[in-house]
């Protein structure tokens, strides 16, 4: 990493420091598929604030808000999903941390079987809440201004993140479908960004991972019996690249493992299961970022205990900074 900064045209670091922002714009919520996106964890100036909507269309035989994935066999479900957040940026002594939060709302419809029975159910409203706190332990300091924004490189970074969800969301007992979970659950995780080769504005390569472990309270009134899963290992990684300055895309693969749910002592089947799929990101101006995604599980097609899910997702992030903000304000004077 150099000492210094490139000299540049003010109106090109005005340029890079509002599209460093937008790496923020990745924001995906964990309940849709409890996959987190490409470059969700790349580092920007503290006291960057973004606020992402995320439109989801997902398809299986699993509750899309739930990422327990617990599989429901013979059952076909389909899930529209807005999510509205917001997540800001701050430093934590000379680390970097973010902290977000991300509402889900829409409407969930299928035939579901579950608990020794077979109906055609549909659910909408809110979601749980969740909430996500990031600290980086391992790469570069926090950035602090602008210079040591534009200097920044990842290099090799590790993160700890926590995320907790809220069991507030549109609930009904009666029915094994719903929006809202009626327990408590949440993440621990070390996202972890490589940096491979330059790190120039059009040329930039990254290899990430996050190793997770998700774990859920019981819930004691499904469908009035006692719902209970066990901790859930997941791993996520990308492989990104810039194709332009604005365009950048992403190989996305998942895995997941353990988390069988019981239901009165009974235990179902735990997962272990791949999701591939793709992501795509566009720079629309300084402030409004756009990302275009689709996942699907590979499993085995005859096993009806198998996880089978299909997802779309497209977000639009708008990201600013007060410091980026006042001097776009002074140019334009």
């Amino acid at each position: 990493m150099k000492n210094s900064i490139n000299p540049m045209k003010p109106a090109a670091w005005l340029r890079l420091a509002a599209a460093a922002i937008l790496s923020l714009g990745a924001l995906c919520p964990p309940q849709a598929s409890a996959q987190v996106p490409a470059r969700f964890y790349w580092k920007s100036l503290a006291g960057a604030n973004a606020v992402p909507l995320i439109f989801n269309s997902i398809s299986g035989n699993s509750n899309p808000f739930d990422p327990a994935h617990t599989v429901l066999p013979g059952s076909s479900i389909d899930a529209s999903m807005a999510i509205a957040g917001y997540a800001h940026t701050f430093e934590v002594g000379d680390r970097a941390a973010m902290a977000a939060i991300l509402v889900p709302m829409g409407r969930l419809s299928g035939q579901v079987t579950a608990a020794g029975r077979t109906a055609n159910e549909s659910a909408s409203g809110f979601g749980d809440p969740m909430v996500e706190l990031n600290v980086n332990l391992i790469g570069p300091k926090a950035q602090k201004d602008i210079p040591a924004n534009l200097r920044f490189q990842p290099g090799f970074s590790v993160d700890l993140i926590a995320d907790l969800a809220f069991p507030i969301g549109t609930y009904n007992s009666s029915q094994p479908l719903n929006i809202g979970l009626n327990r408590w659950y949440g993440r621990l995780g070390a996202p972890i960004v490589a940096q491979l080769g330059s790190w120039v504005p059009g040329q930039r390569t990254t290899l990430e991972f996050l190793p997770a472990v998700w774990l859920f309270g019981p819930n004691n009134n499904f469908v009035g019996q006692t719902l209970k899963t066990d901790p859930m290992f997941q791993l996520d990684a990308h492989l990104t690249r810039d194709f332009t300055q604005n365009l950048w895309g992403s190989l996305d693969a998942v895995y997941y493992n353990h988390g069988a749910s019981s239901i009165n002592g009974v235990a179902g089947k735990q997962l272990n299961t791949w999701g591939v799929g793709f992501t795509l990101g566009y720079q629309i101006n300084d402030n409004l970022g756009f990302t275009f995604g689709y996942k699907s599980n590979l499993n085995n097609g005859s096993d009806p205990n198998a996880l089978r899910m299909d997802s779309f997702m497209m977000s639009l992030v708008f990201g600013w900074h007060p410091l980026v903000e006042g001097m776009k304000r002074l140019k334009s004077e």
